[in-house]
């Protein structure tokens, strides 16, 4: 038994009904969530240490004292707690940035127990070991990002939820269909015993069916093509905190599950399955840049900017070999780092000038030049810029893509590259570079008045953080680079996945 496996869905859930306890104090609740996303933190640098050093790299625990594959099982392989480790950093870094940005209605009516409620589904369904666990992670999740969503009741997030909510609906459908036909079809749904149980069936065709049933419930929820005109359609309506948590984490758990399932359970027609997610993912990466070149709206051209980002992740699932599967974990934690960041500094600008509108804002960097240096780390990484994380993260990608010789993808990869270091471009030369426009400088000036320097300090510290961290991962990635090369061979041989869980790990 390992009990830390347990305490990233704990720690938040503990800390959210805390939350719910003091709700009167709105204060005791902002604190609450700094040492609750403090925690988690601490619980998932301890259980990617533990998972990694582990001769097996696979930890377990049993709820309940009822083994696999009859209980409720959560594991912790490499995938999972780095996945675990990426939202507990997220979460981290929101809570700061909420300090000084989330109003106190949004706060009195919940924000800050729907936050770890968010957390805790989340991590949940990086760690579980079953299929239907994993739905009901994934609609704790969707119930909480829900009520995020709407919490203020502006009209035009009532929209993006509307559009959002239903989407997800759908997916939820699909998926629920799938596990009812996946245990109808093998009597379990414990992903460890159903490599065995998948591997048995003599119509293999069906298995291949259920794939794409899965494929496409987990699509929806990543926002890959073509489905995925919900997420600009919502992610630009919430406050700041939220549009980066959502940015970090809600898409990252669709393609987390696309991993898992298609390198463990559906690995049996890998020239149909995965040749699908290759082209999902190119039309994901060329839909997702062009929209984003279309905007001049900061919220919207990074939500865009989220969809042409997935299709790099599915290029590295798809090509399938080691080295596309570390560079595919790779652009995950990446773009979790920069993109959410991104997201940061735009809701800075918005303080600061009173707009997200590009055309409206500008003379940044001559009066905040630091916010200009953590900018360009977070948005030239987003570019692949070197040797920046975004850099190293399509290197790998396209190296993969050379190797097994897909030439198309490739092209598509280093295409994209260029109009999301165009996208970025447009956001420096317009809010830092250009002078601010007379026409809007009186309003720029009340909402900067507004601001305290104490406030900008803490929006700053999760900013500089994330920032530093973008740089890191670049000029400093070779550790992360052995820990997401283990967690790739352990995703090639399901049978260490499968061993461990069923063979009752102690």
């Amino acid at each position: 038994m390992n009990p830390e496996v347990a305490l990233p869905v704990v720690i938040p859930f503990l800390f959210g009904s805390l939350s719910i306890v003091l709700y009167k104090s709105n204060a005791a609740q902002r604190w609450l969530g700094v040492i609750g996303t403090g925690a988690l933190l601490i619980a998932s640098i301890v259980l990617l240490h533990n998972t990694y050093t582990h001769p097996d790299g696979v930890l377990t625990i049993a709820l309940g004292d009822w083994e696999a594959p009859f209980g409720i099982v959560l594991v912790s392989d490499l995938l999972g707690a780095v996945m675990v480790l990426m939202a507990a950093l997220m979460g981290f870094a929101v809570a700061i940035y909420s300090l000084a940005t989330m109003g106190s209605e949004h706060e009195k009516f919940g924000y800050y127990p729907l936050l770890h409620l968010l957390l805790s589904g989340v991590c949940g369904a990086f760690l579980t070991g079953d299929i239907f666990n994993l739905y009901v992670w994934v609609e704790v999740l969707l119930v909480a990002s829900f009520a995020l969503l709407i919490l203020g009741g502006e009209r035009a997030q009532m929209e993006g939820a509307i559009k959002y909510v239903t989407l997800n609906l759908l997916s939820s459908i699909m998926l629920l269909t799938a596990v009812g036909l996946t245990y109808g079809m093998t009597g379990t749904l414990n992903m460890a015993d159903l490599v065995g149980r998948f591997a048995e069936l003599e119509n293999q065709g069906l298995v291949t069916v259920v794939a794409m049933l899965y494929m496409v419930a987990f699509s929806i929820k990543a926002a890959a093509f073509p489905l995925f005109f919900w997420l600009p359609a919502s992610y630009h309506t919430p406050p700041v905190a939220i549009s980066a948590l959502f940015a970090g984490l809600l898409t990252k758990v669709g393609v987390y599950a696309l991993f898992r399932f298609f390198s463990l359970l559906f690995t049996q027609d890998t020239g149909y399955t995965h040749e699908i997610l290759l082209w999902i993912g190119g039309f994901t990466m060329v839909t997702g840049v062009l929209g984003a070149a279309r905007y001049y709206e900061i919220r919207r051209i990074l939500s865009f900017h989220i969809v042409s980002q997935i299709g790099y992740m599915f290029m590295g699932l798809a090509l399938f070999t080691p080295l596309a599967l570390a560079g595919g974990i790779y652009f995950i934690v990446h773009n979790i780092v920069a993109k959410s960041n991104l997201f940061l500094i735009g809701g800075v600008i918005y303080f600061l000038r009173g707009s997200h509108e590009l055309k409206e804002v500008g003379g940044l960097w001559r009066e905040r030049p630091w916010l200009g240096i953590m900018f360009l780390a977070s948005a030239l990484s987003l570019a692949g810029i070197p040797p920046l994380s975004g850099f190293i993260g399509k290197y790998m990608l396209i190296r993969a893509g050379v190797e097994a010789e897909s030439w198309g993808i490739v092209a598509v990869a280093l295409g994209v590259g260029m109009l999301t270091l165009y996208s970025m471009v447009k956001i420096w030369a317009e809010a830092f570079w250009k002078e601010q426009p007379e026409a809007h400088a009186e309003r720029a000036a009340q909402f900067e008045r507004t601001v305290s320097e104490r406030s900008l300090a803490i929006m700053y510290l999760p900013i500089a953080l994330l920032a530093i961290l973008a740089v890191l991962l670049g000029v400093g990635m070779q550790p992360v680079y052995e820990v997401l090369m283990a967690a790739a061979e352990q995703m090639r041989d399901p049978q260490i996945y499968v061993d461990a869980v069923l063979g009752g790990d102690e």
